[in-house]
């Protein structure tokens, strides 16, 4: 009899009936030659600190740091009794063999790993090592079976990962909380995480726009921006210093001949886009449907383990082995019902194969699993919850488009000369629609309308006047605050900013966590109050920014953490030493620890409790703002968890600054350095707009306007709020 050890109830129901075990037994499933069993989920976990010792029970110093020599496992309470089934059945005299068929991953080799060394048994293991659900892909997956041997390099690397979680997630979190006596979660992983989204805020908060102007002449059938010819660089060969130089520029070219100088056409490819792996699916899943990277991780599982619809989500592969060519097959003929206009954008050999390119088959780049695609399985598009659909039919229409010839077009640039002021237009005309005819009816966007834009005939030397001038007022602007999708980008590549695909794909093996982990990060940072979400973005929050300010860059820096995420794939790979890695980790939590105590920095956290869910929210225990008077009576003023008010509020002074009064007019949340600066100077200029404060009143004026758009009291019995559920500034709720 042969044990097979599934991740989940619903993966081992799959197998059990392809395997034919049929008699339900309490947490398994028995057939003639195979019992079936699992996991749900994590099982066996590391030991709290207070379980090595009672000692650690009570936060102190003086025990900082452990670093225990062992890290003892436990049984998880609330599933011991699957546990206890699982334990009984590798006992059972009958059971020659196991399998190990939980998911496989990294994370999946540990929840197996660990529960086998639990249960004390030394049986030999299989592995089971599938890439999709399909009932032809299981049997395929036991026809092919693996000594799990073979994998030991995954499972170190995953109790690495492990441990090393442990070590520094626990001393760091309880030094920092000690040492500012407030409830900091400081972590491997979602620290330097944060460290991104902060970096992001502050290039925001101290960006100085520089203004400019820009010229454009209308010559009759075309338009033309005027540009210098002596700058190289596109996006600042446009700018006029000033409104008088762009005036006179206008005023000498107005009704003047113009001559075109040259009219310069390139034939250009956009190739076919790659297939996705989990984290592009999660990009591109939030830039067009909104979708969170959990969200879009759950739906994709879903399609995977539920529907069969799709092959293992949780990839970093952008590409398939040459022998998956047969099942490429398949998956297409599968598709034809649904998809079968977009499948004859595919152009064929001859012989009616489908084309062979190295964007889409390459072995040495698939490591764990390949990328995503759809299965053979036949799936009712009607079956599937809106967001399944959805997303499957992203999957569905990138695998297709993969398979398709090069977009095509024509690109124009015309330079036309007028009075010694030089003017570029520049248009594109579509040859081959290529790849973009699957997504053909869909709507574009904004800048490819304006890349499509279509020029008339033009010759060199032709002759045009100048119609109409118009001279625009225009401004550097800040960096876009992150979204889930830039962020899981940042990620990936470990903060840096790389646009060339393959050297990104070189960078894959230093990002910060793995695809199967990134989600769960953002959705930590924002649980224990570090980031919020506003609609689709990203934003730190005052206690996320004020942690990145504590902690040291050996655990807030997004390259170095990286290079410890690269390390543990060294260790999957057999080319590392696990000691040498747990050394090093053991090294950075000591320092964290002595760090916390001696490099001691002059900030306030808010006091918070938690909620349900574990989610963290601040409770109202003001700090005062240094030499900073209240504008109504001249007292204190204090910075509390929604709003800055007065210190002086029990005895009647209603101020209250509300931190997120400006976001909906698109201004900034209002922070403690920008109210200490806007009540000093009265005035604040930024990248978004114009902030002012005087005769009671606090407005805001977006850039390039002359209204606000903002414009309220501060005493707050006078002020109309949108938020009706925002409480004051002081410790209760007042009516207003």
């Amino acid at each position: 009899m042969i044990l097979v050890v599934a991740e989940k109830p619903s993966v081992g129901r799959d197998l059990a009936r392809v395997l034919g075990c049929k008699t339900r037994g309490e947490g398994f499933l028995r057939g003639d030659t195979h019992i079936v069993t699992w996991a749900i989920g994590h099982l066996v976990t590391l030991v709290e600190p207070d379980e090595l010792d009672e000692r650690y029970k009570k936060w102190r110093v003086e025990d900082l740091p452990i670093l225990p020599e062992v890290l003892p496992t436990k049984v998880i309470a609330k599933t011991r009794s699957q546990f206890s089934c699982i334990k009984k059945l590798m006992k059972e005299k009958e059971v020659e063999r196991i399998i190990c068929a939980t998911d496989a991953g990294r994370e999946g080799e540990l929840i197996f790993g660990l529960i086998y060394e639990k249960a004390g048994c030394s049986k030999p293991v299989d592995r089971l090592w599938i890439s999709s659900m399909t009932d032809a892909a299981i049997r395929e997956g036991f026809a092919s079976l693996k000594p799990r041997s073979q994998y030991m390099g995954l499972y170190n690397s995953a109790v690495c990962r492990s441990q090393a979680d442990w070590l520094v997630g626990m001393n760091a979190s309880r030094a920092y909380t000690l040492a500012y006596n407030a409830l900091l979660s400081v972590g491997r992983v979602q620290t330097p995480t944060l460290a991104v989204l902060v970096q992001r805020a502050l290039e925001i908060r101290n960006f100085k726009p520089e203004e400019y102007y820009t010229l454009t002449a209308d010559f009759g059938d075309y338009q033309g921006q005027w540009f210098d010819p002596t700058i190289k660089e596109e996006k600042l060969n446009v700018r006029l210093p000033d409104k008088a130089t762009a005036q006179a520029v206008a005023a000498k070219v107005a009704k003047q001949q113009a001559m075109v100088e040259s009219v310069t056409q390139e034939e250009k490819r956009e190739p076919a886009p790659q297939l996705f792996d989990l984290t592009s699916l999660q990009r591109d899943a939030n830039k067009l449907l909104g979708f969170t990277a959990d969200k879009t991780l759950k739906t994709a599982q879903s399609l995977y383990e539920k529907w069969k619809a799709i092959t293992y989500p949780r990839t970093d592969s952008r590409y398939l082995p040459r022998d998956m060519v047969g099942r490429v097959y398949k998956a297409m003929e599968g598709l034809e019902a649904q998809y079968g206009p977009q499948l004859l954008v595919i152009q064929r050999t001859q012989e009616g194969k489908l084309p062979f390119s190295k964007r889409v088959y390459d072995d040495a780049k698939v490591s764990d699993h390949h990328a995503v695609i759809p299965t053979p399985q036949a799936v009712d598009p009607a079956k599937l919850a809106p967001d399944e659909r959805r997303l499957f039919d992203m999957i569905v229409k990138r695998f297709i488009a993969a398979f398709c010839p090069p977009h095509l077009y024509l690109a124009t640039r015309v330079v036309t000369v007028c009075q010694g002021e030089w003017f570029k237009t520049t248009g594109r005309s579509v040859l081959d629609m290529g790849w973009k005819q699957v997504y053909q009816g869909e709507e574009k966007k904004p800048e490819e309308e304006a890349e499509q834009q279509h020029l008339p005939p033009i010759k060199q030397h032709d002759v045009r006047t100048v119609q109409r001038t118009s001279v625009k007022k225009e401004a550097t602007k800040p960096p876009a605050p992150h979204t889930e999708a830039s962020l899981l980008y940042a990620m990936e590549t470990a903060g840096r900013e790389i646009e060339d695909e393959v050297l990104r794909e070189q960078m894959k093996g230093a990002g910060l966590g793995t695809p199967a982990t990134r989600a769960a990060i953002i959705e930590r940072l924002i649980k224990v109050g570090y980031v919020a979400r506003r609609g689709r973005v990203l934003q730190a929050t005052e206690k996320g920014e004020k942690l990145i300010q504590v902690v040291p860059p050996e655990i807030a820096s997004p390259e170095m953490t990286a290079k410890w995420e690269q390390a543990l794939e060294e260790i999957a790979q057999g080319k590392r030493d696990t000691e040498r890695f747990m050394q090093g980790i053991r090294r950075l939590s000591a320092f964290l620890v002595t760090n916390a105590q001696n490099v001691r920095q002059e900030v306030v956290f808010e006091r918070e409790i938690r909620g349900k869910g574990g989610r963290v929210r601040a409770v109202s225990t003001a700090a005062v703002l240094p030499q900073v008077q209240c504008p109504l009576c001249g007292k204190g003023v204090q910075d509390n968890s929604k709003a800055f008010g007065c210190t002086d509020w029990k005895t009647g002074c209603k101020l209250t600054l509300w931190k997120d009064a400006l976001i909906r007019a698109g201004g900034p949340r209002l922070t403690a350095a920008l109210v200490t600066r806007l009540l000093q100077q009265g005035s604040l200029e930024g990248s978004t707009g114009t902030l002012s404060l005087s005769d009671g009143r606090m407005t805001f004026t977006r850039k390039g306007e002359v209204q606000p758009v903002y414009n309220q009291p501060i005493a707050y019995e006078k002020a109309v709020r949108e938020d009706k559920k925002a409480p004051s500034s002081g410790t209760r709720r007042r009516k207003g």
